[in-house]
This record gives structure tokens, sequence and C-alpha cells, in this order.
């Protein structure tokens, strides 16, 4: 299935340019020949793992960048209690990074074990 993509994709004798489409058409077709499921589903799938992943990406990226710099402003205004707030600081961290790790886990499992399979 590969090889014939890669022929279609180029021609004989050249090396072949790769880029996200390419990508995304070989994950598409690995996807509705692995799962026997309609093209059209697979490549709603692959659109909606992406947008899942990025999604959950940006939320808890604003918040981190924001929870940053008011631990940093809160060193600046007092300085004895840096050990405090950044033991808070690290703990959010870790609560909005799992956010993003849960929108990995969706991405995944529309990608390999696809509830709209038939």
């Amino acid at each position: 299935m590969i090889a014939e993509f890669r022929k279609t994709l180029c021609s004989v004798g050249e090396t072949p340019h790769w880029s996200s489409t390419h990508f995304i058409s070989i994950l598409v077709l690995l996807t509705s020949e692995k799962l026997r499921m309609n093209p059209l589903v697979a490549a709603a799938s692959v659109i909606a793992a992406g947008l899942a992943v990025g999604l959950a990406a940006i939320g808890p990226g604003m918040g981190q960048g924001t929870a940053a710099g008011y631990a940093v402003e809160g060193i600046a205004r007092q300085p004895e209690a840096e050990g405090k707030i950044r033991g808070a600081l690290l703990l959010s961290f870790a609560f909005m990074e799992s956010l993003t790790i849960y929108g990995l886990v969706v991405a995944l499992a529309l990608l390999f074990a696809n509830p709209f399979a038939s």
C-alpha cells in the first residue's frame, strides 16, 4: 500500500518530498485499511485527533505561562516565600500537564482504537 502511494507521489528515480499532507494521507490509508472503515470516517478521525492534541495543549500552555509569570512576581515581592511558591507552582504544572496528556489519550484512541470503526 505504501509502495503504491509512493509511486503516485514521485516519478521514477526521484526522491519523494514528504509534507504534512502526505503524512496525513498515509495515516488515513493505514487507519482505514487496518480497521476496514470508511475512508471519510478515517480522515475525520485523523483530523479530530490533531484537533484533540492541539486544543488540549492550548489551555494548559496559557495557564502555565500565566502561573509562571505570577510566581515570578510573587517571588520578587516576597523572596522569603520562594519555597512555598515554587512548590505550589510545580504542583499546578503537574495538574495542567495532565490535561494535555488526556488530549493525547483521546487522540490515540481515535487513531488506533476508533470507536467509530464498523
